[in-house]
């Protein structure tokens, strides 16, 4: 083999080599996983009311699926854009979308026609069940932009995860009740007890994540000013902070079973536990060595995915156990 033939074979290697780090910047640009937080008020709202007896209006919950997705990706966009003028993501987070096009434009106007797209869906949706479901929407929407937004950057003072807990929390179980529920079901207004109740759990599930996400980059957060709370506790005690949250979680979820307002069945959440077990002893033994915990966000991830699923078969459930057919 010639010189020029090895050549040829090098640069073709170095060019599958850079199309495949392409692909895997592209993947965890798209953050796919992350999009179990958007659906999770939904897919809780149809467990209670399934489990309740009520009719789960299916085409108003693909609806509002489908937005919540679309309204996710705004925010995971519109972040990127954010974080892009601040410089924080330059080292960090070659996955940006920004860095991976090299242009702001196209992002900016991608990020707001998905806004544009989603509001639109939660409009129809509000019109076919009640006007405060677009108002609960664009409430949560508003946190969203605070959260990184010019020139409020409220996640820059660490209040990042208190926003996170009430969009996906309080207001966002509201509307995804509000929009299953039989029209007629809705002329008491909005249901905040029953949406506080039930969403309160799964929403500090999702504020984890949240939190877990800024282990890896506490030098970066400070040297660019975002006093997210792992840079005003430091690591250690952030880790240490962290089985409580999740025992705060369970508590949330496990006091109305207790209490008997919710069924026994709700107890098939714990299925979320192996996962945050996992990461309670990874960010234990490693929390300061951020090549090593950088994944802690995707396990803070699968427990919020299988705790809160497994909330919304549990509620489900009682329905066949309660009225057996």
């Amino acid at each position: 083999m010639g010189p020029k033939s090895m050549q040829n074979q090098q640069a073709v290697a170095s060019l599958e080599k850079e199309k495949a780090e392409k692909r895997r910047l592209w993947k965890a640009a798209i953050k796919w996983p992350l999009y179990s937080v958007a659906v999770m008020p939904i897919i809780l709202a149809a467990g209670w009311n399934y489990g309740s007896g009520l009719i789960v209006r299916i085409d108003q919950l693909i609806g509002f699926l489908i937005a919540s997705v679309l309204l996710l990706l705004w925010e995971n966009l519109t972040n990127d854009l954010f974080d892009s003028d601040t410089g924080i993501d330059e080292l960090n987070k070659p996955h940006s979308v920004v860095a991976l096009l090299g242009k702001r434009q196209p992002v900016q106007k991608l990020a707001y026609l998905v806004l544009c797209i989603g509001l639109s869906i939660i409009l129809v949706l509000a019109l076919r069940s009640h006007p405060a479901v677009l108002f609960l929407v664009l409430g949560s929407c508003t946190l969203g932009y605070l959260y990184q937004g010019p020139p409020f950057r409220l996640g820059y003072k660490g209040l990042g995860e208190p926003l996170c807990w009430l969009a996906f929390g309080p207001l966002g179980t509201a509307a995804a009740l509000l929009v299953l529920s039989p029209f007629e079901a809705n002329q008491t207004g909005i249901p905040w007890r029953e949406a506080t109740l039930l969403g309160a759990g799964p929403a500090l599930a999702t504020t984890l994540v949240l939190f877990c996400s800024h282990f890896h980059q506490v030098e970066e957060d400070s040297s660019h000013g975002k006093k997210s709370p792992l840079v005003r506790l430091g690591t250690r005690r952030a880790a240490a902070l962290v089985p409580w949250l999740i025992a705060f979680c369970f508590g949330l979820e496990w006091t109305p079973i207790l209490m008997g307002h919710w069924p026994i069945t709700a107890f098939l959440g714990v299925i979320g536990l192996p996962s945050g077990l996992a990461l309670i002893n990874l960010l234990k033994r490693h929390h300061n060595q951020p090549q090593r915990i950088s994944g802690s966000k995707f396990l803070a991830l699968k427990f919020q995915a299988l705790n809160g699923f497994g909330l919304s078969i549990g509620l489900a459930l009682s329905h066949h156990f309660i009225n057996p057919s």
